[in-house]
């Protein structure tokens, strides 16, 4: 490899200083959500089984209905970066207002959807019925809380748009100790079972929400933007997120066409899935976290009028996801014999896992470059784009998988599936970075 011109190391240890400065806090709110679940689960899982099994049920259903809506930060995210770089901040902020509406507006609509379908929803799900009445009672309380968690999503889309990503990981932090001191003391304290967990997580969650406002509504303060809900803005900031509503439904689609195909393959195969899918997940985290901070950096650069600093920063952050793919994929291999034990003690499912495990490691780099481009293009506001190349990948994508089982295929003839997803995703994302249509500069797209 030739050795970088002296003039360029500036320019990437630039990069690299912000990279690390805003990816690094994101992971850590990132993982802040599976971490509520897991302390809740941890909880709950000592009142008894049907309890656990309802807040399962309830927490799949409330993890779906807040997921698809995550287009509430990553719309606001690249909408406040594009203002705050053309140095309009308050016009930065009061586009992070709308969102933070839209949000409110949402969750007000999702709220009086769930709380008189719970029973049938969690039926739905196919509950037993020793779990049913817990499912239910968490769902519907829990779902009190959706919109301040989707609160929570639009206004860290609004400091990530202004690069800052520390306050959400205080934040995160605050409500992760809230959220456990909260359910030790209703459930087991106040003696609510279940209803305490779902009490304190709604507490947690409206707290954070509160927290972030605070944040907001200072910044709106100081800067001089109106709070007041702005019809237009709201339904604008709706328009620019419906693509980004398209592809995330369309990337939940692949998932939830994985996980049914490898439950017709059988207990053991869906058992080695459930594994690998947690796993992938979490590497998930980490590389969605450069992507954020390709958002923020993207968004700033084409914002401010900088087009060649926005494809400096791609090329940069593309470095990144492969690199981080490659220490991925190796760190799955070398750790194979630690933490499959872990999750499993039959051999079966371990024999299942491990060939399947190494086309997971294998892809890693690959889904390095796909989550940053994908960052990247979202920071560019090209939302339209994105829906109809992961609509085209669930079109591909759909077809082989289902073919599996009649194939004769087995769990790793799957995750090569999932592998020509994620490449199909890196064609067409790679395919529209060269074609350099992405960059449009300027304080609106």
């Amino acid at each position: 490899m030739t050795q970088a011109p002296t003039d360029q190391r500036p320019s990437r240890r630039r990069h690299d200083r912000e990279i690390i400065a805003l990816a690094v806090p994101a992971f850590g709110a990132l993982v802040a959500e599976p971490l509520f679940v897991m302390v809740d689960s941890a909880i709950v899982g000592h009142l008894g089984t049907p309890q656990l099994a309802g807040l399962a049920i309830a927490a799949a259903l409330l993890t779906t209905a807040v997921s698809v809506f995550v287009f509430l930060a990553y719309a606001t995210t690249a909408a406040v970066a594009r203002q705050a770089g053309a140095g309009d901040l308050a016009s930065a902020i009061r586009q992070g207002m709308d969102g933070i509406w839209l949000a409110l507006l949402i969750g007000a609509a999702v709220v009086a959807v769930a709380l008189p379908l719970a029973p049938w929803l969690v039926d739905v799900f196919g509950a037993s019925d020793t779990a049913t009445p817990y499912a239910t009672t968490y769902l519907r309380i829990s779902s009190l809380g959706i919109p301040a968690m989707l609160v929570v999503l639009a206004a860290t889309g609004v400091l990530r748009g202004l690069q800052n990503t520390r306050t959400p990981l205080y934040v995160a932090i605050g409500g992760f100790a809230a959220n456990g001191a909260l359910n030790v003391g209703l459930v087991y304290g106040a003696g609510l079972g279940i209803a305490g967990s779902a009490w304190g997580t709604v507490i947690a969650q409206v707290g954070m929400a509160l927290a972030y406002l605070v944040v907001v509504v200072r910044g709106a303060r100081r800067h001089g933007a109106s709070l007041r809900p702005d019809a237009a803005g709201i339904r604008a900031c709706a328009q620019a997120g419906v693509p980004l509503l398209i592809r995330t439904l369309s990337l939940r689609a692949v998932l939830m066409i994985a996980t049914v195909v490898a439950a017709r393959l059988g207990d053991t195969d869906i058992a080695a899935h459930q594994i690998i899918l947690s796993l992938w997940s979490l590497t998930a985290f980490a590389l969605d976290a450069i992507a954020i901070a390709g958002q923020a950096i993207i968004g700033r650069n084409l914002g401010a009028n900088d087009a060649k600093g926005a494809r400096e920063a791609c090329r940069r952050m593309v470095q990144w996801g492969i690199a981080s793919g490659v220490v991925l994929g190796a760190a799955i291999m070398l750790a194979r014999p630690l933490f499959v034990p872990l999750f499993t003690s039959d051999s079966s499912v371990q024999d299942t896992l491990l060939p399947a495990l190494l086309v997971v490691a294998l892809s890693q780099p690959i889904s390095g470059v796909v989550f940053v481009l994908d960052g990247v293009l979202m920071g560019a506001g090209d939302g339209r784009y994105l829906a109809w190349a992961m609509v085209l990948t669930l079109a591909v994508f759909a077809p082989v998988a289902l073919l599996v089982p009649s194939l004769g295929g087995g769990l790793t003839a799957l995750w090569g599936a999932m592998t020509l997803m994620m490449t199909v995703r890196l064609l067409t994302l790679w395919t529209r970075t060269r074609s350099g249509r992405w960059v449009v500069t300027g304080a609106t797209r």
